[in-house]
């Protein structure tokens, strides 16, 4: 053989060699991660691929640590603790409260008032926060009700201030699904694209689960579970979306034989009390679903039903009973076909 026939010949090897690496690592599955730890009174699950073969727990555990130091309400040195402490308000130390603050401005404005993190003495006036738990009567609540409006909050570039100094925030309906947010947001700017993200039972599916070759699944919990016994009503196939569920499943309080819900309805004063059993939101962020989470127990199925109308970028799933006590569901067209409801 001439070398120049030769010379071909290594030529088409070392191609075909090449392509052969190519095509294999193509169809390879990247390396998969499930990173868990706790925060926020609460667990959370990150599931992910990353060709770079990268574990980001100890990078998510301590930007968790710092998003806890703005939002949590019970550190006694965080900044919303300090915020709910000042006379006027505070300078702001880290990047992770105003983005909450602002969020959550945009809903409560858009769910004319049924989300309101202002809450705050109230939640604790029932025993839900920090506080030393009561059972508070009307005149008490009257009294709460004044320090109640998200109004009362004024935000810029690196400070929020209050009209009042007795006005205080509770990031009890939001600060999860905003703990989500934060993990993701970190993850994409790491170059991750096919990722599920869970905190609390809020999160965020991105892309696809590799292994599966399909779309991520979720679970949404029926409200008849109990803390030991957890079984799901529904299934929800997911990609670039955000989903949180709101219900009262375990966390209420019992007084004199009676539930009272963590939900506080801001305009009445008391725990909502509704037909309305559990909603799941699904949204662009994992912020503004939790959001609006919070907001739609505080409405009830019938009145969500009709503001959900002015906003087709929200999709829901309502489990509710119905006037014979007996459980029903609605979902959005938006979702509706990503959804199946057990019997």
């Amino acid at each position: 053989m001439s070398l120049r026939n030769k010379n071909i010949l290594y030529t088409l090897i070392l191609l075909t060699a090449m392509l052969a690496v190519w095509y294999y690592r193509k169809n390879q599955t990247p390396p998969f991660f499930l990173i868990e730890g706790e925060t926020m009174a609460t667990t959370y699950h990150v599931s992910y691929f990353d060709p770079q073969n990268r574990n980001f727990k100890g990078s998510i555990d301590s930007l968790l640590i710092l998003v806890n130091k703005s939002i949590n309400n019970y550190d006694t040195a965080s900044e919303v603790s300090r915020f709910n402490r000042s006379a006027e308000g505070i300078d702001l130390r880290l990047p992770y409260l105003l983005p909450a603050l602002t969020i959550a401005q945009k809903v409560f404005t858009e769910s004319n008032g049924a989300f309101d993190m202002t809450v705050m003495p109230l939640v604790n006036a029932w025993g839900f926060g920090p506080a030393q738990k009561v059972t508070p009567d009307s005149t008490k609540i009257d009294s709460l009700k004044s320090l109640i409006g998200f109004e009362k909050i004024s935000l810029s570039e690196n400070r929020i201030t209050k009209s009042d100094p007795r006005v205080q925030l509770d990031f009890g309906g939001i600060g999860q699904g905003y703990g989500a947010d934060v993990i993701a947001q970190f993850l994409k700017a790491k170059g991750i694209e096919n990722m599920l993200v869970e905190l609390g039972g809020e999160g965020l599916a991105f892309g696809t689960n590799l292994e599966t070759k399909k779309i991520w699944e979720i679970g949404i919990l029926d409200p008849n579970s109990t803390r030991d016994n957890q079984f799901f009503k529904a299934y929800a196939s997911l990609s670039n979306k955000a989903f949180t569920t709101s219900g009262s499943y375990f966390n209420f309080r019992e007084v004199d034989g009676k539930k009272f819900s963590h939900t506080i309805d801001p305009e009445t004063g008391y725990p909502a009390n509704r037909a309305l059993l559990s909603a799941t939101v699904f949204a662009a962020d994992c912020t503004t679903a939790d959001a609006w989470g919070t907001a739609l127990m505080v409405m009830g199925h019938e009145q969500a039903i009709k503001i959900l109308k002015n906003h087709p970028e929200l999709d829901v799933l309502l489990l509710y009973t119905n006037g014979e006590g007996k459980l029903e569901s609605y979902v959005t067209d938006g979702i509706k076909n990503s959804v199946t409801i057990n019997p």
